[in-house]
């Protein structure tokens, strides 16, 4: 793909660089001043969540606009982000300087120019698993990977990059409910769920420079992530969701109930009622929870619906 290179390429149209930061004084100012050369019409935004080591005065130092966000969380950072800045472009990126400059142009010219909703920079078709030094990090893409692709039928190959560029249309039609670092497996299910173009591109991933410390919880955000994805899968899914359930009640329904029938038609008597009761007390559940998938399939569509409608008039 051909990359543009010159400033007149995007005149007219208005880039909003969207950095959320937490303590990264390290590389704070290595990142804005990377973004400000390749991107020199784009509006460089720092969003501070409560840094205690002047990350916002070095990041205001080095040209960016700094603003404040004091819900701890990137999902409350991005929420906050979407809501207050209005861009014909977003691109997002981490503040720990794990993403390339060189990339941003080619990103931003498939959103301004070839109208993708949200362009996604792949790390784990590059360098990711080189670079990162964090082996359960690596297991964590993969499984969510591979779980998200399955549920949504998709081919999406990295789900929680935190490089990515958006259109004006995604970012004002995103609900945003995470509070944490399952944001991006938020964005990705909901661009999934509602039929938005993507593009990925291979991006080169480098590790954290010495002095830089993550802020992501192996196991404790995992999990968060791992239950984000079933309850979106639950939320967007819900005749699958609610099915599997069933299933699973009317499996147990009949391995207790077999015994007591074939019993009663040797016999003609049924000794074990508790176990006929239980039976069939399953299979009531089954049947519930089948009912409640359909119903709420139902509901889900009209909202697919209804969410057509309100983009169309979201489009400027």
């Amino acid at each position: 793909m051909k990359k543009t290179s010159k400033k007149e390429d995007f005149e007219g149209k208005k880039i909003a660089v969207l950095i959320p930061c937490y303590n990264e004084s390290k590389t704070i100012e290595k990142v804005v001043k990377d973004y400000k050369s390749v991107l020199p019409e784009a509006d460089i935004y720092v969003y501070d969540n409560n840094s205690t080591d002047g990350t916002d005065k070095i990041a205001e130092k080095a040209g960016a606009i700094v603003c404040y966000e004091y819900k701890q969380g990137k999902g409350n950072v991005i929420r906050t982000m979407f809501k207050d800045i209005d861009a014909d472009c977003y691109l997002m990126i981490d503040g720990d300087d794990t993403y390339p400059k060189e990339n941003a142009r080619e990103m931003c010219e498939l959103v301004l120019n070839k109208k993708i909703d949200m362009v996604i920079g792949d790390r784990l078709s590059s360098t990711y698993f080189e670079e990162n030094k964090r082996p359960f990090h690596n297991f964590g893409n993969v499984l969510v990977r591979g779980l998200i692709n399955s549920l949504f039928k998709s081919n999406v190959r990295d789900i929680m990059t935190g490089y990515r560029a958006f259109s004006y249309e995604f970012v004002k039609t995103f609900p945003v409910l995470s509070k944490g670092f399952e944001i991006e497996t938020e964005m990705t299910i909901h661009a999934l769920d509602k039929n938005f173009l993507l593009k990925e591109i291979p991006v080169e991933y480098r590790d954290r420079p010495a002095g830089s410390v993550s802020k992501l919880n192996t196991f404790s955000d995992g999990f968060k992530v791992l239950k984000t994805i079933a309850r979106l899968f639950k939320e967007y899914k819900p005749s699958i969701f609610f099915g599997i359930i069933s299933l699973v009640f009317l499996i147990i329904s009949v391995c207790f109930g077999t015994p007591v029938f074939v019993e009663y038609f040797k016999t003609g008597l049924v000794p074990r009622i508790p176990t006929l009761i239980f039976s069939g007390f399953m299979l009531m559940i089954s049947i519930l929870m089948f009912v409640c998938g359909i119903i709420l399939e139902v509901i889900v569509k009209k909202h697919r619906q209804l969410f057509e409608l309100f983009l169309i008039n979201t489009k400027r």
